[in-house]
């Protein structure tokens, strides 16, 4: 992602926007989860996926095996209309069960095509079957919906999820703004595959994740249809919609790429964008095979945004990217969107490691070595941001897309390909590529995965950048 606004003059380097409804006491967690009637006891599913910094986030008793997301959007009076089709497996026996969704008014909900009754509370809609679901059932809810959706405001005061534009929407959800425009398991452990079915105006674009299967115009409205075949977070998923400019092509290796541009950004992003076909390729020769069929960006105007994201397949832009930005938001493909975090507190796995990809990148296309740029950095004075606290332990949510996550967090990589040599530290990042490939990792596997492949104990090294408070001594 790229800096919020009201942080970029103090980073220094490119920042992915990432960010979450302020964090709500562990205490009202555990009434949550605990309400109901005492003959449910042990039956109902939690109502967050247990992440300390946003416990409502995400929800228990059941995992997402597939969304099929149908909407229909009009830019001009700004009304949602949808229709959601969850397929889902119960991993416990379960008789109340909520989604995530923030907003929009729900008219009816399904389980198993029977009609279940359900509740509003905040951000969960609570959906009580007719009967209850048997532990490992796979079941189908569907749930229809409708209103004006509205982002939400993370605590660093950046606007996330489905954001109005002049002409259309500005959709990115991370981590949090997938519910503002459908019910969701709202939370990175739980990666499903998608199908959407998105109707606009005629003349406007609906792009989404993965491979466009088809479109169609009738009656003065476009329906595109998408598919996200590879598992993908819901964080990750984006349905913008704008007056774009359309490019289509297949790359050497086969991957399909879209290309969606706002024609006010389309002459400064055109050099970049004719970049991404190279980009991809260096980043597969470093990290391993990319992880997906499909590729591409969307490149809207959306000042009021202030960044760009890695939605899956396909980042979405505020504005005409640089390179660095491009280069970015390409290795997160890798990192953070095939290999997902598991707890929000590790997010400098996806942000250390992209910040890393683009010193990578211009150490080997005739820029600044990566060693210089490290260098630059370990002279910032102690008492500044990059030093505030270490990149593995934020301490709460509203520090997640800060400074030392992505800087010190390059810096830590660094310092392990120093320890290591380049041959080690570029084999430890195409395994852990390869390794956690549509799945999650932790801190502790990729440091469990370092000395195994380097033999070393590194420890220390880990616990003095990624652990310990303030700027680390000279190594």
């Amino acid at each position: 992602m790229t800096p919020r606004p009201q942080e970029a003059a103090r980073r220094t380097t490119v920042l992915r926007r990432e960010a979450v409804v302020a964090a709500v006491p562990v205490a009202l967690v555990a009434l949550l989860t605990a309400a109901g009637p005492a003959t449910a006891a042990g039956t109902v599913g939690s109502a967050g996926a247990g992440d300390p910094y946003f416990p409502l986030s995400g929800n228990g008793g059941y995992d997402v095996h597939h969304y099929d997301l149908t909407l229909g959007y009009d830019p001009h009076g700004g009304h949602l209309d949808g229709r959601a089709v969850i397929t889902a497996r119960a991993t416990q026996r379960l008789t109340r069960f909520d989604l995530d969704l923030h907003g929009l008014k729900v008219t009816g909900v399904t389980v198993d095509h029977v009609k279940a009754s359900f509740t509003r509370e905040g951000q969960e809609l609570v959906v009580t079957p007719r009967g209850a679901l048997r532990e490992g059932q796979e079941f189908r809810v569907t749930v229809t919906y409708s209103g004006k959706p509205k982002p939400v405001t993370d605590p660093d005061g950046s606007l996330d999820g489905w954001i109005p534009t002049d002409d259309g929407a500005f959709v990115a959800g991370e981590p949090q703004g997938a519910m503002t425009w459908f019910p969701a398991n709202s939370h990175p452990t739980d990666k499903a595959s998608y199908d959407f079915t998105l109707t606009v105006p005629k003349g406007h674009t609906a792009v989404a994740n993965g491979v466009l299967l088809g479109q169609r115009t009738a009656d003065g409205r476009t329906t595109f249809r998408w598919r996200q075949s590879e598992p993908m977070a819901a964080y990750l998923a984006t349905a913008t919609v704008g007056t774009f400019e359309v490019e289509k092509y297949t790359t050497r290796d086969g991957i399909e790429v879209y290309n969606a541009v706002d024609p006010r950004e389309a002459t400064a992003a055109a050099p970049v964008l004719k970049k991404l076909p190279s980009v991809l390729a260096w980043e597969s020769k470093l990290f391993g095979p990319y992880p997906f069929r499909a590729a591409g960006a969307i490149v809207d105007r959306a000042p009021q945004v202030g960044y760009a994201l890695e939605t899956q397949t396909r980042p979405v832009y505020d504005s005409a990217p640089d390179l660095d930005t491009l280069v970015h938001e390409s290795a997160h493909q890798w990192f953070g969107d095939s290999v997902t975090l598991t707890r929000w507190k590790d997010i400098w796995l996806n942000e250390g490691f992209a910040t890393y990809a683009e010193w990578l990148y211009e150490e080997q296309h005739g820029g600044e070595s990566a060693q210089k740029t490290f260098d630059s950095l370990y002279a910032t004075p102690g008492d500044k941001d990059l030093w505030a606290f270490p990149p593995a332990d934020p301490g709460s949510g509203e520090h997640l897309f800060e400074t030392p996550v992505y800087a010190r967090g390059a810096m830590t990589l660094h310092e392990l390909r120093r320890a290591v040599g380049d041959p080690v530290f570029f084999r430890i990042l195409r395994s852990w590529a390869a390794g956690h490939r549509g799945g999650h990792g932790t801190t502790a596997q990729f440091v469990e995965l370092s000395e195994r492949e380097s033999g070393k104990d590194l420890s220390g090294l880990f616990r003095t950048w990624l652990f310990t408070k303030g700027k680390p001594a000279s190594s």
